[in-house]
């Protein structure tokens, strides 16, 4: 009984907050659109620019921000899961539509697009390339110019972002372009500036209408290959758009040619650098009211975070107690079959987190559910392996005390294996528990809330503010969840084992 009241302690955290959770995600499929952005700034104010202007046409719609990189974003768009999200040309010809003349117009776009059920806007106005980037006082020092001059200074030390490490128009095609004989590493793209600044790296990747290119006194080298294609500014939207929400698809087509240069990097450096929230800007640029605006609201944020984030740490933690529990009993029972568990569940723990949140994608889009679904994959192997363990563990005289008594296999199993084992196996549940707090800050990639959102915000607005307010309230949590097991663990330990543990 004790054993059973544990795991109902266990599992009862969260059917409160699976309820709300699940109340939350109904009332965002109801949003008649929602409009996703890239976790970088410019695409941020685009995505509030769209949203904004959308209102004012009479739509209501919501803006999933900073979701992550394109592939995330190219996938949530064919899947449904956004409608809509801000795009450049070169990233579609290079990067998503493959076959596409390097240089191909937006009608050869628009074409390539309609068979897979998605439309594109006109160009915004401007180009955001690609570019390199070093300091000033650093090229003029070497006599760089141009990225060909690259080549001459092997001993640079260079650093990109870790989408442009791999795009079919990032580094792998530069290096070859140029011959540029010195190796790279991966870095997120806002650290990147910071650690130019600070003379970490040489020269990193560079957007054109980067507001930091100015603040950091950087030159742009020269692309004396035309390696790079244009980036024109576009909106990518879902085609049954036309029929569902038409004055949104003719709000987004009415911003065509409306942003220039100057003025997307004016907004940049105001989100950026002077600290504006992405929404007051674009409201600014469109000469509406931002409307209701509780960004600036730390508690109420707070709240928010905190419901989403326990929302995925116990939904996940609930579901693994109640699958992972009987699968460490089996492995304990069948010995053979019980290593091919552990294995699996040990192979499980190695693949990287942020892959496996990915990896959820496809099957169930972008939102709560992937990371609650990879999060029940991380907590498996501690509660598995520690129920094997404590099972295994237990002293062979116990078990042929309990045979000697007559017990069938059922019944010893209930009245004496698993309450003997239970502290290993809460303790295998404390650990999956403190584990997935942490991970979970990795779901505000894919759209899931939580405190990785501050986390996420804050790395991109260079803001320690940002960051403290998601990783202090994580850490708060997984200390208590620790807590609060260990509290569990010792009010449903039998006394006469508690008291043999201290001895």
């Amino acid at each position: 009984m004790r054993f059973w009241l544990a795991l109902l302690f266990a599992c009862l955290p969260l059917a409160a907050l699976a309820q709300s959770e699940s109340a939350a995600i109904v009332h965002a499929s109801n949003t008649q659109v929602a409009v996703g952005s890239k976790n970088f700034t410019e695409s941020v104010v685009l995505g509030e620019i769209a949203r904004l202007a959308a209102r004012e046409n009479g739509v209501e719609v919501q803006h999933r921000q900073a979701l992550g990189g394109t592939r995330i974003l190219w996938r949530a768009l064919e899947h449904g899961d956004i409608d809509a999200y801000p795009e450049y040309t070169g990233t579609l010809t290079h990067e998503l539509l493959h076959g596409v003349p390097p240089n191909a117009g937006i009608d050869v776009l628009r074409a390539r697009l309609k068979p897979l059920g998605i439309g594109i806007t006109d160009p915004l106005g401007f180009n955001n390339t690609y570019a390199i980037g070093m300091r000033a006082k650093e090229a003029e020092k070497l006599h760089i110019r141009s990225i060909s001059d690259l080549a001459q200074h092997p001993d640079l030390k260079l650093a990109f972002s870790n989408e442009f490490m791999n795009r079919a128009d990032g580094w792998p095609g530069l290096k070859a372009a140029y011959h540029l004989p010195m190796t790279a590493r991966g870095m997120d793209h806002d650290l990147a500036y910071r650690a130019l600044a600070a003379g970490a790296v040489d020269a990193i990747d560079l957007y054109g209408t980067d507001a930091e290119i100015a603040y950091y006194h950087l030159r742009v080298l020269k692309d004396d290959k035309h390696y790079f294609p244009r980036y024109d500014a576009v909106y990518l939207y879902r085609l049954d758009l036309d029929q569902r929400a038409p004055r949104f698809v003719a709000a987004l087509n009415n911003l065509a040619g409306s942003i220039d240069a100057g003025q997307m990097r004016a907004m940049n450096k105001a989100v950026k650098l002077d600290g504006k929230d992405a929404s007051v800007v674009a409201a600014a640029f469109l000469g509406v009211d931002a409307g209701n605006n509780t960004s600036g609201d730390f508690w109420p944020r707070l709240a928010r975070y905190t419901l989403e984030h326990l929302a995925l740490v116990g939904i996940s933690l609930s579901l693994a107690i109640l699958i992972a529990v009987p699968l460490g009993i089996l492995a304990a029972r069948r010995r053979r079959l019980g290593q091919l568990v552990l294995g699996l569940t040990g192979i499980l723990q190695t693949v990287p987190s942020l892959a496996l949140f990915v990896f959820m994608i496809p099957l169930f889009g972008i939102g709560a559910e992937p990371a609650i679904a990879a999060l029940f994959l991380y907590s498996l192997l501690p509660i598995v392996r520690n129920t094997h363990a404590g099972l295994t563990g237990i002293e062979p005289s116990l078990l042929e005390s309990a045979a000697a008594l007559g017990l069938p296999p059922r019944v010893r199993l209930l009245r004496v294996e698993l309450p003997l084992a239970l502290r290993s196996i809460l303790a295998g549940i404390k650990i999956a528990a403190v584990i997935n707090v942490g991970t979970a800050t990795l779901g505000a990639l894919i759209g899931a809330g939580g405190y990785g959102q501050p986390i996420l915000t804050g790395i991109r607005l260079d803001d320690i503010g940002l960051i403290m307010e998601g990783a202090v309230p994580a850490a708060l949590l997984a200390l208590a969840m620790q807590g609060v097991f260990e509290i569990i663990e010792r009010a449903l330990t039998p006394r006469g084992l508690r008291l043999r543990a201290k001895a």
